[in-house]
């Protein structure tokens, strides 16, 4: 080859020749440069790795619980930051996660019922889309769970086989890998099939159900105990995993150069857990390790604790500043980690409406030694019928007990048929949230009430609660408006969440002079939380009058030629109720033949809590029902039919 050069050079043309060769040597040169650079400013970089799982509570070994078997977390947060007030914005899954990857409220994007498939404006993307503009790869495996249709470019590989793997050598990665198998449905399968679920544990590491502590709130019974044992197994199965997705990230070289976060999606799965907004329910474990070389930029001392509030609508403008991107302005979440951090939080929210195919409208804030909660529908009991939720074998042990009057006292407040319009617990004292000191007469708590009171309601404001605007409302707006975000953002919108939440706030304090004034409103929001209002006025009794009574009737039945049809269901449900039956089961059985499914939602739960008084709609209306496309209409309706004996 040598002498083959050499004779090239002597050759016509030589001049060419070794002008090409230098060019080449030269581009040689500059492309190694280049590539080092890039390299240099990749590992610059952090990787970040998401370890996810589902439905557990901070109960792990690091977290001091005696019970829990999981020495790969343990090691991690050793290593890392155990955070130790971390919570959820919603204690449900698809919720949260439309939170999670998009750094907003759901109650600000319309999110917030379970399973709404909302649509969100162009502007408000996963926080992903903005990392792979940035050039990393993303990759997902593979929950996704949103809430809402989320676009193709959200990520570069979402699949059960996505993996950092895939990217470009050199590439920075974002990757998430949730553990599906502590869900609550893995709770319930027992013997082999529950074996099967936890097949890497050895018997060491089983559960005798009679040595665990169950809380307060279950009853004390072989199958709640035996939950109890099956949740801490698929924990330890869960970190057995997270173990062996640890140890790829060893064998492939990138431990020191990416920061892992391990979190659960909500609190854990079982009653009074997920769903619920107690601590249970929203306070999760959340670990953070970062590596050595990163430690400038993110001063976490290895195996510190950290009580600093954090809640998850934060974790997606922290991973942005870890990564180098700017945080969107329309984002609502703060950076609890990395440069440009965020003020710390004195408090977090979480909220609950819609679980499946029961309506609830829950708010609660959260500092560091205090919970506040307010029932907007203080006359629904904590425990709705759910479908889905009662296929656990404690819950049916508490319907069971419930039933006979056997059920313990935290048990049995939990099972109440309504619950008290305000909630407000000292959680560093009563961390099972069982003393409601909202009505105790004392200044310090009634100081505190007042508080958390102005600090929910100046949220509402900032945020733009939407939960205050029936289901109903939301999708025809949607419809209209492109998205439900846009329905609080039109022309003098921002008066409509203060005047929505005085007439929600009246009905359930009885305010009768507000709920009468609401009546009368052009919004059809604001007359179907009048309407509720001043039904559970006369059917809590609050007016003794009966002229008064009697005025109050005819102006409820009056409603029944209101223009909205969610108003009318509303007066059809009240109606019924106070005794005017036949009014107001017409107005729910035409409300069935509604184009809208929430409106036919919202009117067979209005059926299925009249009981023997709705048989004859029930009856007639059996087929349709059953046969609803809407499949919550379904569920409530083979509930309604079942309890009515209806085949």
């Amino acid at each position: 080859m040598a002498n083959r050069v050499k004779q090239l050079r002597r050759e016509p043309g030589g001049d060419l020749v070794r002008l090409a060769v230098a060019v080449l040597a030269s581009w040689l040169v500059l492309s190694g440069a280049i590539a080092a650079a890039e390299d240099e400013t990749s590992a610059a970089r952090p990787n970040i790795l998401w370890i996810s799982c589902e439905d557990i509570s901070p109960h792990l070994g690091c977290y001091g619980d005696e019970h829990a078997i999981t020495p790969h977390l343990d090691a991690l947060a050793d290593r890392g930051v155990r955070f130790t007030h971390a919570f959820t914005t919603c204690p449900v899954c698809a919720t949260n996660r439309s939170s999670i990857i998009t750094g907003m409220y759901p109650t600000t994007i319309g999110t917030h019922l379970m399973r709404c498939n909302a649509k969100l404006p162009e502007h408000i993307r996963c926080f992903t889309e903005y990392l792979r503009e940035a050039g990393y790869h993303c990759s997902n495996n593979q929950k996704t769970d949103y809430n809402f249709a989320f676009p193709e470019s959200a990520w570069d590989a979402n699949s059960l086989r996505a993996h950092w793997r895939s990217r470009k050598p050199g590439q920075p990665f974002f990757h998430v890998r949730n553990f599906v198998n502590t869900h609550e449905s893995h709770i319930w399968p027992r013997g082999k099939d529950h074996r099967d679920i936890t097949l890497h544990l050895n018997d060491d590491q089983r559960r005798d159900p009679e040595r665990l502590s169950p809380p307060p709130y279950f009853p004390d019974t072989p199958e709640a105990r035996r939950d109890w044992a099956n949740y801490y197994e698929n924990i330890t199965q869960m970190d057995y995993y997270a173990g062996q997705l640890l140890a790829q990230l060893e064998e492939d070289g990138l431990a020191g150069d990416t920061i892992v976060f391990f979190w659960s999606d909500h609190g854990m799965g079982m009653p009074r857990g997920k769903r619920w907004l107690y601590d249970t329910g929203t306070r999760v474990p959340l670990i953070v390790y970062v590596p050595e070389r990163f430690r400038q930029q993110v001063p976490l001392a290895a195996g510190g604790v950290s009580d600093e509030l954090v809640s998850f609508v934060d974790l997606a403008p922290t991973v942005l500043r870890l990564c180098g991107v700017t945080v969107p302005e329309h984002m609502q979440g703060r950076a609890f980690l990395g440069p440009d951090r965020g003020d710390s939080r004195e408090f977090v929210i979480s909220t609950r409406d819609r679980m499946d195919e029961r309506y609830d409208m829950i708010r609660t804030v959260r500092t560091r030694d205090w919970r506040y909660t307010r029932n907007y529908l203080p006359w629904k009991p904590y425990v709705q019928w759910l479908s889905y939720a009662e296929k656990n074998a404690t819950m049916k042990d508490l319907r069971r007990l419930d039933a006979a009057g056997e059920l313990p006292a935290a048990a049995r407040r939990f099972m109440a048929r309504r619950k008290p319009v305000e909630e407000l617990y000292h959680t560093a004292e009563d961390p099972y949230e069982l003393e409601n000191l909202a009505e105790s007469p004392t200044a310090e708590h009634q100081a505190i009430l007042q508080q958390m009171r102005a600090r929910l309601h100046q949220w509402q404001d900032a945020t733009l609660d939407l939960g205050f605007v029936p289901e109903s409302e939301l999708v025809t707006a949607e419809q209209k408006l492109g998205s439900r975000y846009a329905l609080l953002r039109q022309e003098q919108a921002e008066e409509r969440v203060p005047r929505l939440r005085e007439v929600s706030l009246a009905a359930g304090d009885g305010n009768r002079s507000v709920l009468e004034t609401g009546l009368a409103s052009t919004d059809a929001a604001v007359r179907y939380w009048a309407v509720l209002g001043l039904g559970h006025l006369l059917l809590d009794e609050r007016v003794e009058n009966p002229d008064e009574r009697a005025k109050l009737r005819l102006r409820l039945a009056n409603v029944a030629q209101d223009e909205s049809e969610i108003v009318r269901v509303a007066a059809g449900d009240i109606l019924c109720q106070i005794g005017e039956t036949e009014l107001g089961l017409a107005l729910l059985k035409a409300a069935m033949t509604s184009d809208n499914d929430w409106v036919r939602l919202t009117a067979v739960i209005a059926l299925d809590e009249l009981d023997e008084s709705s048989r004859a709609v029930a009856e007639e209306l059996r087929d349709p029902l059953l046969n609803d496309p809407q499949g919550y209409v379904q569920r409530v309706a083979k509930t309604m039919l079942e309890q009515l004996g209806i085949d």
